[in-house]
């Protein structure tokens, strides 16, 4: 079966580019364009008819070639490109759907022939969706060196030195009348507390590569009638949120995305926190409360004209918060201090706003910036590699004299679980739920 799929954007655009990918793909080429000759990895200059009748779809079209296995699906593949208005771009693809075994392709298909093709990897796989969907530079950035192989090729590593070990003790106990040197175990046993280690501290990365692809979460909480929502919207630089002088309008919790200079945000906006009866506003200090416990960044907004403050946004200032004394331009200005970063500003007058961005940036850049080559970006990678360290956690329990088949045994599933990351092993059950969320056409 033949697939096809707009892979550009929907028109009108100067150019709509439509992909197939088949063994038949070289003969619906000619049925579409009449040409009777083809070159490979190179620009073709055409006409698109419609082979009912003969009626041209755009006068003025390119083709490209691509012969398997030397394409991006490893399948015969080819593009044509042609005028992106919707009228061209439809009646392309319903010539394409009166083709013999052709049909319409499934989300990510193309990126799932690629990898059921040896083309690329799981890991490339999951990241190519990750580019296509990334909105900032440090997301780009990020899916780039996926691509590139960084982390694959991290993984493969630490699966050869594992399978390499079992290696060894599977000698051990396949030729047991034979004597393997002890210093060839004693070398099996660093080796395996090494990947251990490594993995190990893979895991331990604060969720950096899940948080820079979904977003950071900061919370912008405190005070009622401190400023909170003409913060969010002058951040957001439209109105996201209600403003009125009236005190407790925010109840719940207001969310935006953001790209603050390459990082993404979700910036939320909480109820103001005080000593109150009305139910619903209880139930919105309460959300408050809870996600500012949630975030991975607070920035506690006080009216620094306030002569005292609530014992809960006190309790909420340390050094993952960012206090913003806003207000600075009205008179009875207290002048508070606090263990934490704090900017004296007005969110009124756009004063020193700046700052508390700048602040923002070097926090999130502190705490979350890595130099680790494999981050985890999806939780999937999560599970598996906390299951192949509880692998290698039972092996190294284990007495190598009385349970070497048990521990060999450890090893085995220690490589599998490592190696489904990377999808050199059997991964069916995990294909529909990495590519579900790919765009069709990719």
């Amino acid at each position: 079966m033949n697939i096809y799929a707009l892979s550009s954007g929907k028109g009108p655009s100067g150019i709509a580019i439509v992909r197939i990918s088949g063994k038949d793909s070289l003969k619906v080429c000619k049925n579409l364009t009449k040409l009777k000759e083809i070159n490979s990895n190179v620009v073709n200059h055409c006409k698109f008819y419609d082979p009912k009748n003969d009626k041209v779809i755009d006068p003025e079209a390119l083709l490209l070639w691509f012969p398997g296995p030397n394409s991006y699906t490893g399948d015969d593949l080819a593009e044509f490109q042609v005028h992106g208005s919707n009228a061209v771009i439809n009646a392309l693809l319903k010539a394409l759907s009166e083709q013999e075994n052709c049909r319409l392709a499934e989300p990510g298909e193309f990126t799932k022939l690629a990898f059921q093709n040896d083309k690329i990897d799981l890991l490339k796989a999951e990241s190519i969706g990750d580019l296509i969907h990334a909105e900032t530079e440090l997301q780009r950035d990020q899916a780039v060196k996926l691509i590139q192989g960084n982390a694959s090729n991290h993984y493969n590593d630490l699966r050869k030195k594992l399978i390499k070990s079992l290696s060894y003790i599977e000698a051990k106990i396949d030729f047991a009348e034979d004597d393997i040197p002890e210093k060839v175990l004693k070398e099996v046993q660093n080796s395996i507390k090494e990947i251990h280690k490594d993995i190990h501290k893979i895991i331990e990365d604060n969720k950096i590569g899940e948080k820079i692809r979904d977003g950071f979460r900061v919370s912008i909480t405190g005070e009622v009638n401190a400023g909170k929502s003409s913060l969010l919207n002058l951040i957001a630089k439209r109105d996201v949120a209600i403003i009125s002088d009236e005190a407790g309008t925010t109840r719940d919790v207001i969310e935006t995305y953001l790209n603050i200079d390459g990082y993404p945000v979700i910036l939320a906006d909480t109820a103001g926190i005080r000593e109150t009866k009305n139910e619903v506003e209880k139930k919105g200090i309460s959300l408050a409360l809870g996600k500012s416990k949630e975030a991975d960044l607070n920035i506690v907004v006080i009216d620094n004209s306030s002569k005292k403050i609530n014992n809960e946004i006190k309790n909420m200032i340390n050094k993952d918060t960012i206090v913003l004394l806003n207000k600075s331009d009205v008179q009875n200005k207290q002048n508070h201090k606090f263990d934490s970063d704090t900017v004296l500003g007005s969110v009124k007058e756009n004063k020193n706003i700046d700052t508390l961005i700048k602040k923002l940036k070097e926090k999130l850049s502190k705490k979350f910036m890595s130099n680790n080559t494999a981050l985890i970006t999806r939780e999937r990678h999560r599970v598996k590699l906390n299951q192949c360290l509880k692998e290698i956690n039972n092996f190294l329990k284990k007495d190598q004299n009385k349970d070497l088949e048990l521990a060999a045994e450890d090893l085995r599933m220690a490589t599998r679980h490592l190696g489904s990351i990377v999808g050199k092993v059997d991964v069916e059950e995990i294909l529909g739920s990495i590519f579900k969320d790919f765009c069709i056409g990719k």
